[in-house]
């Protein structure tokens, strides 16, 4: 196990990000023209703080509210460190795997692919990514041709460890991004095989929006001497967003949703559900008041699940409902609202949520419905962000809420029909109920008649004794009483 000796950097640095430059950080001339190419000038603090400690080639736990770019605070020093081994020779064994990015979605695998691929486009390295739910032929065609970094969902890596497509013996740099996400959905196992894979020797490198006490005894076993980063206090939600709850009732929730949609002309907006066949209720319920939405979770293909992130990214879908899936991995830019259909039963789950509103310093508005049901959910969460949501009311819903006019339109009709019930019932012959008669046998109702056998049957009196005779027991054979008995 390695010494795990935590030392924080200084403040400075973060103090500093406004005036730095990503030129400062003498980033080789082909990243700084991806950069440039889309526009980014001054880093984040996290970046500010993470670039210059990486390229130093110590290990780092990153700690920083998602948004706050540090995919880039990782990706921008890997890249300029596998710059020494650049090169455009054809040969696959010239582009070994150098550095593996492992992520817990495959959302978030394939956003992290694009910003390196984005970053290094300019330079000779080659990167790919790998995940499940996908045919592994293409993947497995790229890997054999060479690529220096893979990012990759643990499960689908160990399959193409299997199957012998990807060789982890060199690989110098280890990144876990979201790594408390990994373990909570129980990628422990295949993480610690991972890690046996890999030299002894490496950079190893924990990125997350929290750290929990599980998160740091992983660390412990494999980071030595990390560098601690945290730009935000641990588990914090971002100033820029505004968090408001409001209350309804468990069957008004669909309900309140598209009501909120409309009242506020929303697009580009996520609606978080805790179930899979919640999510599709809730954006076949949208669809149905014209509003265009739909579902991801992971009962989607993943074909149909990025086919979904793209027509949202292209607005033609204005609602994307989403299980927690989606709560990690998606950058989608100027995004003004999420809306927690229900609230989240892991309360850092709430913080990742939030977190893709209010990005790179813009504003956004993050609303939450509950029910009586859910308050020690509401109860864990503002444990964790050290804060009081906002309690607001609904205006209006009430009245015009779809749910509302259902109920209402229906004991309308109620009303309107009684009447022309009661005209209907002066018109027709008034029918007055009769029970059925039961079926009586004729021969119960006539009068008694003593049998003639009766006499026979009476007791006898003995006057010699003055008691009453028995009758004499007789037998009776299968061919009926016998004519005489002999007396004993």
């Amino acid at each position: 196990m390695h010494n795990m000796t935590e030392t924080s950097v200084p403040t400075v640095a973060e103090l500093a990000a406004d005036t730095l430059r990503f030129d400062s950080f003498g980033l080789a001339p082909e990243i700084l023209r991806a950069l440039n190419d889309q526009g980014y000038v001054h880093p984040t603090p996290i970046q500010a703080q993470a670039i210059p400690v990486v390229l130093q080639g110590r290990d780092v736990m990153g700690a920083a509210q998602t948004g706050t770019g540090k995919t880039a605070g990782f990706s921008l020093p890997i890249i300029q460190l596998l710059m020494a081994h650049a090169n455009t020779s054809a040969s696959p064994a010239r582009h070994p795997v150098r550095a593996l990015i492992l992520t817990p979605t495959r959302e978030l695998a394939d956003q992290v692919a694009e910003n390196v691929k984005a970053y290094s486009r300019h330079t000779p390295l080659r990167a790919t990514v790998v995940f499940g739910g996908v045919d592994m032929a293409p993947q497995t065609a790229i890997l054999r041709n060479g690529v220096e970094i893979v990012i990759a969902t643990p499960g689908r890596l160990l399959d193409h460890v299997a199957q012998k497509s990807v060789n982890l013996s060199q690989t110098q740099i280890l990144i876990m991004d979201e790594a408390d996400r990994m373990l909570d959905m129980g990628f422990l196992p295949d993480l610690q095989r991972i890690i046996n894979l890999l030299p002894k020797q490496r950079q190893n490198l924990m990125f997350s929006a929290t750290f929990s006490p599980e998160i740091k005894k992983l660390s412990a076993s494999f980071l030595n001497n990390p560098v601690t980063i945290e730009v935000a206090r641990s588990n914090a939600t971002s100033e820029n967003v505004t968090q408001v709850l409001y209350k309804v009732e468990e069957d008004e929730k669909r309900d309140a949703v598209a009501f909120i949609i409309r009242e506020r002309g929303l697009k580009q907006v996520i609606v978080f559900s805790n179930t899979k066949i919640g999510a599709s209720r809730v954006a076949v319920h949208l669809v149905k008041q014209g509003i265009k939405a739909t579902a991801i979770h992971g009962d989607k293909s993943q074909q149909e699940r990025m086919a979904a992130l793209e027509a949202f990214k292209r607005g033609e879908v204005e609602i994307l409902v989403a299980t927690d899936v989606a709560a990690r991995g998606l950058d989608i830019s100027e995004m003004p609202c999420v809306i927690n259909f229900d609230l989240p039963y892991n309360a850092e789950d709430y913080v990742h949520r939030i977190g893709r509103t209010g990005r790179a310093g813009a504003k956004g508005d993050a609303i939450s419905l509950h029910t009586d049901k859910d308050e020690r959910l509401l109860v864990d969460i503002e444990k964790l962000i050290k804060q009081k949501i906002v309690r607001l009311q609904l205006a209006g819903f009430i009245a015009t809420s779809l749910h509302s006019e259902r109920k209402s339109s229906s004991f309308s009709d109620r009303q309107e029909r009684s009447p022309r019930s009661t005209d209907r019932a002066t018109e027709r012959p008034v029918r007055t109920y009769q029970a059925p008669r039961e079926k009586v046998d004729p021969w119960f109702l006539k009068p008694y008649e003593p049998s003639t056998s009766a006499a026979s049957t009476k007791p006898v009196l003995n006057k010699a004794t003055n008691e009453v005779a028995k009758p004499q027991k007789r037998a009776a054979l299968l061919g009926g009483f016998a004519s005489s008995l002999k007396a004993n």
